[in-house]
């Protein structure tokens, strides 16, 4: 059966990291090593409900992805799935007078074989992409109007740093909008944690030949704060309007907030 962790945890711990010092090279080099077989075991695994959510998300942020001056970073984006869907919203790069009239779309991972793999797919769009620490990003103080994650928040390894860090870089009015994988209570919550915990391991194993990196994917949402939880961390950071919107019977979800 779910439950709800008794304590908060201040970050992600996988397996070998004795403190938050050790998290960031240990994810890292578990998605480095995982990159390769990433895409496939994504949609394998999720029975392709990962798209969905992608493109669901992508829907619910058109409003300010359609603002040609929108400056809109899509952080730990990995190989880049949610990039391309956010850009799907996007303005045409040029008028018919050939003048530049969108701003291009950032992505930042800090994991560069997770990015070597995404660079391809963004040929030919207006994507930027680079690699960056999302506890400590490149960007001036209030300088960014959006900055979206897909299932990567869960892997920084302190919460509130990487909210405090999301409130600093976004201007006024900027908004947060975080895809997290979330732990759901009821018959949903057991069938969920069974496959979870005896089902996607061995598969996600099989697929990437890296078991240990599938065996975290299970701990590291347990460890997540279930949505009340979090939306109370996300407005502890300064942030109003929290929300979440639950995807697929609660197994996922979308949190949003602005920044005053």
């Amino acid at each position: 059966m779910a439950f709800e962790p008794t304590t908060i945890a201040p970050g992600a711990r996988p397996e070998g990291a004795a403190s938050s010092d050790d998290v960031p090279e240990n994810i890292r080099a578990m998605f480095d090593t995982i990159a390769p077989t990433y895409d496939r075991a994504n949609h394998l695994l999720s029975f392709g409900l990962d798209r969905m959510w992608w493109s669901r998300t992508a829907r619910a942020l058109k409003p300010i992805l359609s603002r040609p001056d929108a400056l809109i970073l899509d952080l730990c984006c990995g190989t880049g799935d949610l990039t391309l869907a956010l850009n799907k919203h996007r303005p045409a790069l040029r008028t018919e007078n050939s003048e530049l009239r969108s701003a291009p779309l950032l992505a930042a991972d800090f994991a560069p074989k997770m990015l070597a793999l995404a660079r391809p797919k963004f040929a030919g769009h207006n994507i930027i992409v680079f690699e960056a620490d999302a506890l400590n990003l490149p960007f001036p103080d209030a300088s960014l109007d959006l900055v979206t994650f897909a299932f990567g928040f869960r892997n920084l390894a302190d919460y509130a740093a990487g909210l405090a860090e999301l409130y600093r870089v976004l201007g006024p009015g900027g908004e947060i909008a975080v895809l997290e994988c979330n732990q759901p209570g009821g018959l949903i919550g057991w069938l969920y944690s069974l496959y979870f915990r005896r089902v996607l391991p061995t598969l996600g194993g099989l697929i990437s030949g890296t078991p240990r990196a599938y065996a975290y994917l299970p701990d590291s949402v347990e460890r997540f704060p279930r949505p009340p939880r979090m939306k109370k961390m996300i407005e502890a950071a300064g942030f109003i309007n929290a929300s979440w919107t639950s995807y697929t019977f609660g197994t996922a979800g979308l949190y949003r907030a602005v920044k005053p």
